[in-house]
């Protein structure tokens, strides 16, 4: 569902179409654009549209809709920015999230686009309170408390003794001195953060000319800026240890309740439990969360039908008094992961857009259906760039198998030879900037069960070992980064495994072991991008595992072939020649081209049968998403960080860095052992979030999760 820009209101056409910010304000229930100039600027008595369009890193924009609505502003100009902004999102190819901010309440996605904060100031459009008067003679002293270690809230509080506490960081606004009073049980972050906002007052409301002072909790009368900080409340008073004090509304959540927006009536689901099935793609839903509510619109549901959920969306809280509840507005296929993580399971969607390699090929499989030659088309694909390594091969490598209950070390001439069957460990060990650094990773073929378990147990206990400096990382077969391949240079891949574990599980199960055997017949697909990175990896040895794209070594015995594909490169039959010297030392090998194989070639692979001639392209890194993660007694709580610098990162959590084909996880120095134990644990769900409910337990099988 779209509109066309032709039937939106002129203020939105020409939007949404290069990264940046775009806000309107609504004046007489109109959207009006909004000087880039005054952007962070808001006015308690009016409502706001803000538009943020991302790039992304595959070309394409996300959009993000948050309309911001005054403590002072009309229902009637509240109700307008709501329905305007689902006009906004349609013209925009209806794919945008749409968010909901009251003021004092807005989401931390919305603040991080006004850093260090947005202080909202009196008046409004209506009565003609355009700018922020500033008069030294009649200046009002303010007092603000401040919440927020990554993005913070700046709320105006009573100026009175009873407003101050222990727990949070406060800021006394005076005609001539600015002053910072902090909680003792305030973080480092959350001070730092406030030192900014005092700042941003500095500059803003006494034109950079006043005085700032910082006040530590507890500090006594014979400091003089505390003395003079505790002289605006009557005198110092030690402030009482007290509850922290609950909210108006008070929100389970654990619990949910999900109603069915259709044809202009909403009635609830009967349902024990959330599944996507439950969604139909015609009608609209709200997920009550209690601190959000979710409105979930159908891809085929009707303009009309998304401004009527929207409408009854803003009357269930306003009929409840529910002032602080955020509205979160999100389409059908372009869900956050936030709302995905409130279901029990969420299936994997595919890319709703056509890459233009997918295009070219189909085009050529529909030409070489009609007979027509197609390797120039093939050819004149785009080829993608192998990322660059910052792993050299000048470190020592040791490698383990692991076996049962324990790891078995291998010789130099096996430690790049992995069995699909098996787990290994590596520890790589390589001289850094100013220390040697150490690695210890690993890797998990695609077959393996049983030892999975004992291999994160095994590397942990080695991390463990080295006092936590060592960099642990988890590789999972077909998934290896080019550092991987770097460290190993020459690795092979066989079918099959050597541990007891995998030797037992198809035993027990009745499975045909496939093992490599140097005397059998073998197929490999031969890949890399050059000798310091070439990988030999076993496949079926029937013809449609060929690709014209690679070269194959294949084997019975003795008897020795050689493949090239069409499409390879010099460079990709050198690659083939050195992988032969380590699969086949001192066999004589038989050439072949690809059209012109010999029958005996494909007598080995069970005849001739059509095969790919599209060279596999890994995918592509996706836009990083910062999260801060809580461990607690076994359960995983996270939380998104937007628009991130470094100063995020602080050294008593740790934080998942998701770009999508790799996931770091960062851990903080003050961390204690079980956190850091159990970090590398939570950066295994993080692509799983959009499938499970959170918080989840991760105490009950680490490494198990199978499609990473």
């Amino acid at each position: 569902m779209s509109v066309s820009m032709k039937d939106l209101d002129p203020a939105f056409r020409g939007s949404g179409q290069k990264d940046g910010l775009e806000i309107w304000r609504i004046e007489n229930f109109k959207p009006i654009p909004a000087p880039a100039s005054s952007y962070g600027k808001f006015f308690m008595g009016d409502s706001y549209i803000i538009l943020k369009t991302t790039a992304l890193k595959n070309g394409s924009l996300r959009h993000d809709i948050h309309y911001w609505i005054g403590k002072d502003t009309s229902q009637d100009e509240a109700g307008t920015a709501a329905i305007l902004t689902v006009e906004l999102d349609a013209a925009l190819g209806g794919r945008a999230v749409q968010y909901r901010e009251i003021q004092g309440n807005e989401t931390e996605k919305f603040l991080s686009y006004f850093r260090p904060c947005i202080m909202p100031q009196p008046g409004g459009v209506a009565s003609g309170f355009n700018h922020v008067e500033v008069n030294e003679q009649d200046y009002k002293t303010h007092l603000y408390v401040c919440h927020g270690k990554h993005v913070v809230h700046v709320n105006e509080v009573p100026f009175a003794r009873s407003s101050l506490n222990h727990d949070d960081i406060f800021i006394l606004d005076t005609k001539s001195k600015i002053f910072q009073f902090s909680g003792s049980n305030s973080s480092i972050q959350e001070r730092a953060k406030a030192l900014e906002v005092v700042q941003y007052i500095k500059d803003t409301f006494h034109e950079g000319k006043c005085e700032i002072a910082s006040v530590e909790d507890g500090r006594m009368m014979a400091d003089a800026e505390a003395g003079e900080f505790w002289g605006f409340f009557g005198g110092f008073a030690p402030l009482p240890r007290r509850a922290p004090a609950e909210g108006n509304e008070k929100h389970d959540e654990t619990a949910f309740k999900l109603l069915c927006f259709d044809q202009g009536k909403l009635e609830p689901v009967d349902c024990q439990s959330l599944a996507h099935e439950l969604l139909e793609t015609n009608k609209c839903y709200f997920l009550d969360c209690g601190a959000e509510l979710y409105v979930w619109m159908g891809r085929i549901t009707s303009l009309m039908e998304r401004k009527g959920a929207s409408e009854a969306a803003e009357k269930l809280l306003s009929d409840s008094n529910r002032t602080r509840t955020h509205i979160i507005k999100v389409i059908e296929g372009f869900e956050t992961v936030t709302f995905k993580s409130k279901f029990k399971e969420w299936p994997q969607t595919p890319e709703l857009k056509l890459s233009s390699e997918d295009g070219r090929g189909k085009v050529a499989a529909l030409l070489k259906r009609q007979g027509l030659n197609v390797k120039g088309l093939m050819k004149a694909a785009p080829t993608q760039e192998e990322p660059q390594s910052y792993i050299d091969s000048t470190g020592n490598l040791q490698v383990w198998r692991v076996n049962d209950k324990d790891k078995v070390q291998l010789s130099p001439s096996d430690q790049s030879k992995f069995y699909t069957g098996d787990c290994y460990i590596f520890q790589y060990t390589y001289p850094g900037d100013d220390k040697e650094e150490c690695l210890i990773g690993t890797w998990f073929g695609k077959k393996s069960i049983e030892d999975r378990v004992i291999a994160v147990s095994l590397a942990s206990k080695m991390v463990e070992s080295a006092k936590f400096q060592a960099v642990q990382a988890r590789f999972y077969e077909g998934k290896e980064p080019i550092q991987f391949f770097v460290i190993f240079q020459s690795f092979q891949v066989f079918k099959g495994g050597l541990s007891s574990g995998y030797k037992r599980f198809i035993a027990e199960n009745g499975i045909d072991d496939e093992s490599y055997s140097e005397d059998g017949l073998a197929l490999f697909r031969i890949q890399g991008s050059g000798p310091e990175n070439m990988q030999a990896i076993q496949v079926e040895p029937v013809a449609s595992s060929l690709n014209s794209s690679y070269c194959y070594i294949l084997h019975n015995g003795n008897t020795v072939f050689t493949w090239a594909g069409n499409l390879t490169t010099a460079l990709d039959q050198e690659l083939m020649e050195r992988q032969l010297d380590v699969i086949k030392p001192n066999t004589q090998s038989r050439s072949q081209k690809e059209g012109s194989e010999t029958d005996q070639f494909w007598s080995l692979l069970g005849g001739k049968s059509e095969y790919s001639g599209q060279k596999m392209v890994r995918e592509l890194e996706s836009d990083p998403h910062l999260f801060s993660c809580i461990l607690s007694k076994g359960n995983l709580k996270v939380k998104e960080i937007h628009h991130f610098t470094q100063d995020d990162l602080m050294t008593e959590d740790v934080f998942i860095l998701d770009c999508h084909t790799s996931i770091f996880v960062w851990v903080g120095q003050q961390v204690d052992v079980k956190g850091r134990l159990q970090a590398l644990d939570a950066g295994e769900f993080s692509p799983l979030w959009r499938g499970m409910s959170l918080p989840f337990s991760l105490d009950s099988s680490p490494g198990t999760p199978q499609n990473h």
